[in-house]
Formats: C-alpha cells, structure tokens, sequence
C-alpha cells in the first residue's frame, strides 16, 4: 500500500472499477481497528470482548471490509481465524496506518496544550524482577522530565520484537538472541546486561559440593527446564548449546510452571538424576548465588553454578526508530543509565 492509498484509506474513499464503472468503496479506520483486533485475539467472541461490541457487529464489520477488498481476508475455522495471504498484507499495512494516525494525534493533542506524547512500553510477563524493575523505573523518571507519558503493555515478546516492528508498541524490554547489528528495521536497541539462570542438582551429586557443574555434566541428565512457550527465545537458544554436549537432548517440562518449591520437590524424588534450570535471574558477575537458599534443606536439591555460564542470555531494549526524537531520547537515556 502506497502513502496515496494509505491516506485515502484513512480519510476518504477508495474508487475501485468494477463492472459497472467505477465507484466508491469507503474504509474507515475502525474496519481496520476491528480487523487488527480480530488477527490479534485469534476469535470474532475475544475480539468482541476486547473492542467493547457486539460479536454480530464485529462480524458484519469485518464482512464488510472483505467485500471492499474484493478477497476472504480470513479463514473461518472452529478453533478460531487465520489470516489469507491477502489478510496478512491487510494486517501488516492496518498496523502501520493505525499507528501513523495514533501518532499524528498524539502530536496534534499535543501542539494544542491538550495532551502529552506517549510511549507504548511491553514489559513481558516472563522477565526477571531486577531488570524489569530497573528499567521501569528509570524510564517513567525520563518520561517524566520529558514530559511524556507511558502505557505499560504486559504482553509475550519475541525475539524480533515483533509488537514493535507491527506498530503494536513503540518499545520494549527483552532477550536478545542475535547481534544489535541484526535486528530487523525499523528497530533500534541497546544491551541492559547479560543474566545467568539457576541450576539446582541433588545435593548427592559430586558437583553439588564444588558449587559448580559443567555443560557435559548438566546434558547428562534429565533437566527440568520451559515450557517452550513461557520464553521461547531462551529455550531454544539454550536447547542448542545443550545439545552441543549431546545431540539427543531436550528438556522437560515441570509439573507446575509457577512453582519453584514443587517443581524441586518433584526433581528430588526422581528415579533418575535430574536438574532443575530456571529461567534467566542472575546477572552476571552479582553475587546472586550467595543468597540463602529458599528451600535449602527441605528438599534435598541445591542450586550450583554452571561453569563458564555458556547459558547466559543478554536483556536489551528496543524501540522504533521512526518514533519522535525526544521520546527516542527518553529511551537512550534510561538504557545508558542502567548497570547491572
């Protein structure tokens, strides 16, 4: 979609030549909202929820934007919706009009003393406490100095940061997995630090008096470790370099994701020697693993270091290129002021 088109979609209609000559066919922004809200939540019943309407109406909205289209923009399946190849174009294009617009008021509020500019920030669920306390806190104290106000979106973050680059949000904080170099635009990003995860083995096992074990020793066991879909990023990042040591690898999932205590109960209790390995906690070069213990003595598992942390992944924070100079600044200066 041309800037040309994607002005018109906004603000007036789109002359389409059919059999009859041709005519207008007008698109407003809430057929994309409603289309955007429908690919996002995967069902017309959550997206309904989501957009405060009736499902009938969401429905015959996203009905009516197939016909001005000319094409099936979805795949109306039991479980849910899938976009067409033309819903995916559609959706890409939506996510950029939609968030050109956003702006472009923001801005407008903003010259008229009416409002302030905004930063659309994803803080994933999955994220250990000391960065993302760090970081939160640092950039509502920028935003503030700037003038700018924050919306904090608790949301899953892959490792392309996809939210950004879909003009869902405008930053966030998370692991990266490939080189700053590498990132794909319009994604700008700076290094928080690098973070260990724990690794808790039977305190029967040898390496459990040395406080350390290494990767050949860890892939020889049954690990605890995931689910794949709580970080995917870690997962198979660390998935790989495990099966470095040992090409038939792979994790298992615990019994109880949010519990630490069972999931060490379970591992103690096992009929083969298994380790437990957490998500990334620690960073590097703290004294993380100095603390006492929180279960320590109760269920026979203690927590080691993995020799020469081959598993350390790096938290970053990434943002839009494209947004507004001083918001980027609001960015720059919180990541650069932060040390682990």
């Amino acid at each position: 979609m041309t800037q040309a088109e994607q002005q018109l979609a906004v603000t007036g209609p789109i002359l389409q030549a059919g059999p009859g000559g041709p005519g207008p066919l007008s698109v407003e922004l809430r057929h994309l909202r409603y289309f955007v809200a429908v690919a996002d939540a995967g069902t017309f019943t959550h997206a309904a929820q989501r957009m405060y309407i009736a499902q009938p109406t969401l429905s015959q909205q996203i009905r009516r934007l197939e016909e001005i289209v000319g094409t099936p923009l979805l795949h109306r399946q039991r479980e849910g919706v899938r976009l067409t190849a033309a819903g995916t174009v559609l959706l890409e294009e939506s996510r950029t009009v939609l968030s050109q617009v956003d702006h472009g008021m923001s801005r407008t509020r903003q010259a008229a003393g009416l409002g302030r500019l905004r930063l659309r920030v994803v803080i994933p669920p999955d994220l250990p406490e000391s960065p993302t306390v760090e970081t939160a806190s640092r950039l509502r104290s920028a935003a503030d100095a700037a003038g700018a106000g924050i919306a904090w979106l608790e949301i899953p973050l892959d490792a392309g940061f996809s939210p950004i680059c879909q003009r869902r949000a405008d930053a966030g904080l998370g692991w990266l997995t490939t080189a700053d170099e590498a990132m794909p635009a319009p994604l700008e990003v700076m290094s928080l630090g690098e973070f260990a995860p724990e690794v808790w083995i039977p305190s029967s096992h040898p390496a459990a008096l040395q406080g350390t074990i290494g990767l050949d020793e860890l892939a020889s066991m049954n690990v605890i470790h995931g689910p794949r879909r709580a970080s995917a990023e870690t997962y198979d990042a660390w998935l790989t370099v495990l099966r470095t040591a040992d090409p038939r690898f792979d994790f298992t999932d615990p019994p109880f994701r949010h519990s630490l205590p069972i999931t060490l109960a379970f591992a103690a209790t096992a009929s083969t020697l298994t380790a437990v390995l957490t998500g990334p906690r620690h960073a590097i070069g703290t004294r993380g693993l100095t603390e006492p213990d929180p279960v320590a003595g109760t269920c026979g598992m203690v927590r080691v270091r993995l020799d020469h942390c081959p598993l350390a992944a790096t938290a970053g924070l990434a943002w839009s290129d494209d947004l507004p100079r001083q918001l980027q600044q609001v960015l720059f200066d919180t990541a650069d002021g932060i040390t682990f």
